[in-house]
């Protein structure tokens, strides 16, 4: 299985999966602000609200563990979307979240004009190129379909992941959300079939290959680690827009109970978890 890096596409984002209404309703409001929780006593836990979208979290239990020995409580505040995690953190709704990654964030930012930034790198989902048919990419052959997402962001991402297998090449104007039209070079006269992201493991019986991201091929039984026939990972020190981060307020980025999160979430045991329970379907980032 051949792996990707994404290097220096995203060399000018400032921050980053974002989406719509919520799990179980809107979070209510935190008892105690988020900006100075350092402020409560002693005898008190700190609770900090940790904005997350949908049950799979398990990558931040050893944090929550170390945590509650410092007296801090990592309150998951759970979402069955994307749309409103954002949202929730200016509104003082949540103290941090960590669902998206960099290139999301710039989006959100850019279009709602929020004042969030990431303090700290998590994870990465890897899209792998996943096939009934063929063993490696070599063996596309001509005029082969390929499954992507039809979202911007993943159908963007899917080409990125092809264009460095060597498969394509893309106009370097569209940057990290390139189209299928601004697909430059072909050889392969490779046809892509744009569906809905949760929809492309369903197609594997009908096309050469699919690109899917983490989480739905986990849940047909797919490991990306063994059964993608090309893998996206990340390395240390990479500019991979696709990373997933850890947001807080702009105001509240030196937080000195957030950089405490942040170095109970980025430790080998959080690795492990990743490694035992998720087996390739996620990756951390900041390694």
């Amino acid at each position: 299985m051949k792996k990707v890096v994404f290097k220096g596409i995203a060399a000018s984002l400032v921050l980053s999966l974002s989406l719509a209404g919520c799990g179980s309703g809107s979070p209510a409001p935190s008892a105690a602000p988020s900006s100075s929780p350092e402020s409560q006593s002693e005898t008190t836990p700190v609770v900090v609200k940790l904005g997350v979208v949908g049950e799979s979290n398990e990558w931040w239990n050893p944090a929550i563990a170390a945590l509650k020995e410092e007296g801090i409580k990592i309150e998951l505040v759970k979402f069955s979307d994307y749309t409103l995690p954002n949202q929730a953190l200016a509104d003082g709704e949540i103290d941090l979240n960590a669902f998206q990654h960099h290139a999301f964030l710039q989006n959100q930012i850019k279009d709602k004009g929020y004042d969030l930034t990431p303090i700290c790198d998590t994870i990465i989902a890897p899209l792998g190129l996943y096939s009934d048919k063929i063993k490696s990419i070599d063996e596309l052959q001509d005029g082969d379909s390929i499954a992507i997402p039809s979202d911007a962001t993943n159908g963007g991402r899917s080409l990125k992941v092809l264009e460095t297998s060597g498969l394509i090449q893309v106009d370097p104007a569209a940057e990290y959300l390139p189209e299928v039209k601004d697909i430059t070079a072909n050889p392969k006269n490779i046809k892509f079939i744009e569906v809905e992201a949760a929809q492309t493991p369903s197609l594997l019986p009908d096309v050469a290959a699919a690109i899917i991201n983490g989480a739905h091929a986990r849940d047909h039984g797919l490991t990306p680690s063994k059964d993608a026939i090309y893998l996206e990972t990340v390395q240390e020190g990479s500019d991979n827009p696709y990373i997933n981060v850890l947001v807080a307020r702009t105001a509240d980025k030196d937080n000195a109970i957030y950089q405490k999160v942040i170095k109970a979430f980025q430790t080998d045991e959080t690795v492990r978890v990743l490694e035992e329970e998720y087996q390739g379907a996620y990756l951390p980032a900041w390694k």
